[in-house]
């Protein structure tokens, strides 16, 4: 965030990357002659002419769920039927309906005994909840291979209490890496998220989450909201009713005095009464899903993902208009699409079936993505073989020094060495783009990994490679707009997708999952 020399066309890893199939030179020209004769068909002027519609004014910042986001949905459907590329479904309609629901600030308070804690003062939450149930604390509330903190504990129908951070060994390594190095558990971005879904699929019915070094800044967001007078946007019944709660020393040490270093799992004697209410308003929204079968094996598929979305108009009314986050990923999955269909037209394959998922709601927290993989895939997920996530790919970073044809490459050598091997060989036979893994570090604190739609898909063991130019000034502003676009960036990154996504399709063996889910 590595090299085994792999011959793009030449030279095909299969199970065992020692086997090799070799392809007669013939063969391997004919392929090379074709990726680039479709390559080329994405042009500057194309995604200018698109990009230039789809982040205008018209589309009033495609807020999720409203209407400029319709007609965002509804631009892309039409592309696809110009295009003449088949709906996802088999019924034959281009959308994915995402159930969304917008809830109300809520208001109440919690008793543990006889002291009453209200909510903004001692814990926040962001959704309604009622009733008396016992507590369990469950530690750091850590589950996983090898470490657990559920194991002798038995939590259906509970709440249960648990820390941030992740436990040590006597020698001061941490047990979960065995290495100076925490884990994802000590993450701020992935921690509370975790933790939550640990506590669900153990069977609690919710979460106290005790974080005193960030339990300012969830303070801080739920003051926003109150002041904004706007709840928060959730995937509907992705939780039920799972009760959410960050809490700060005061409660946590009510329930267990010495919590900083007691790490023992236990019953909590007092119950905890919850009385939370709020009022939900339902949103909709949707995906738009198009694809092409694959011609010899139609069965497995490759997805290139974008979100549609964006956030809106804000302030006094000026309107976000969004043009590199994430039109300019929209855009270049247009081109990528109608480069797959002149091949596929032509007798030119893909082997593989190819997804073009355009998602909603990425902005509101990726729930566009994380219902297609959780809830509703259209196509298996044990039948995914890859995901090349687009997003932010038409600016360039003024942070970064170097050559101004470079992308960000995250997540390419997370979970297979091969599709990080493919990538590297494929951009230097057909672009030669600098490839820039500065974001791909386990310790980047932007942690950019986690907060775009490819993480949905590599949660659930797909490899990914998510593409992106860095932010920028005019990143979630009103100036993110279609003329600071550099467009011959743009059709080189689009390019690059394209012949990643041509070698991940039409190889002879699927991409190699190699790595363990960290």
């Amino acid at each position: 965030m590595k090299h085994i020399t792999l011959l793009l066309a030449g030279l095909i890893f299969s199970c065992n990357s020692s086997q090799k199939t070799v392809k007669k030179s013939g063969e391997e020209d004919k392929e090379t002659a074709n990726a680039t004769t479709y390559a080329t068909t994405i042009t500057q002027e194309e995604l200018k002419e698109h990009l230039y519609i789809y982040a205008s004014d018209e589309f009033e910042g495609r807020e999720t769920g409203t209407p400029g986001q319709k007609k965002a949905a509804e631009y892309i459907k039409a592309a696809y039927e110009e295009m003449k590329i088949v709906a996802a479904k088999e019924d034959g309609d281009y959308f994915q309906n995402v159930p969304l629901e917008m809830s109300g600030l809520p208001t109440g308070s919690i008793n543990i005994g006889d002291i009453e804690y209200s909510i903004g003062g001692d814990f926040v939450t962001f959704s309604a909840s009622n009733g008396t149930h016992n507590i369990i604390y469950a530690g750091y509330g850590i589950d996983e291979d090898g470490y657990s903190d559920y194991a002798e504990l038995d939590v259906k129908g509970k709440l249960v209490l648990v820390k941030f951070g992740e436990p040590k060994n006597t020698d001061g390594t941490y047990t979960l890496s065995g290495t100076d190095e925490t884990s994802a558990w000590s993450n701020m971005s992935e921690s509370y998220g975790k933790r939550s879904e640990a506590a669900t699929d153990n069977g609690a019915v919710g979460i106290l989450y005790y974080d005193e070094a960030n339990f300012a800044r969830y303070m801080k967001y739920y003051e926003f909201s109150l002041r904004n007078n706007r709840g928060r946007m959730t995937l509907k019944n992705a939780n039920g009713n799972f009760a959410s709660f960050i809490i700060n020393g005061n409660i946590a040490k009510k329930l267990v005095a010495d919590i900083e270093k007691d790490n023992n799992p236990k019953t909590i004697a007092t119950p905890i009464v919850l009385n939370i209410t709020s009022n939900n308003e339902q949103v909709s929204s949707e995906n738009v899903v198009a694809y092409i079968e694959g011609s010899e094996k139609p069965n497995e598929y490759l997805i290139i993902s974008s979100h549609l979305d964006h956030i809106g108009i804000t302030g006094e009314g000026d309107i976000n208009n969004g043009a590199d986050d994430d039109g300019s990923g929209t855009v270049a999955l247009l081109e990528i699409a109608e480069a797959f269909k002149k091949a596929k037209d032509e007798g030119n394959g893909p082997k593989r079936s190819v997804v073009f998922l355009h998602v909603t709601g990425e902005e509101k927290g990726l729930f566009g993505s994380q219902y297609y993989t959780d809830i509703e895939p259209i196509f298996p997920l044990s039948q995914t073989v890859a995901n090349l996530n687009i997003d932010m790919i038409g600016r360039i970073d003024p942070k970064r020094e170097g050559d101004r044809n470079y992308i960000y490459l995250i997540g390419s050598d997370k979970l297979s060495t091969d599709l990080h091997e493919l990538s590297e060989e494929v951009n230097e036979k057909f672009m030669q783009i600098e490839l820039d893994y500065t974001y791909n570090d386990e310790n980047d604190p932007n942690r950019f990994y986690y907060r775009s739609d490819h993480y949905n898909f590599a949660k659930n063991n797909i490899p990914i490679i998510f593409y992106f130019n860095g932010t920028h000034a005019d990143y979630h502003k009103p100036t993110d707009t279609p003329d600071k676009i550099n467009y011959d960036l743009l059709e080189n990154r689009t390019r690059l997708v394209f012949y990643t996504a041509w070698e991940v399709a039409n190889r002879d063996q699927k991409v190699i999952v190699d790595k363990a889910i960290k």
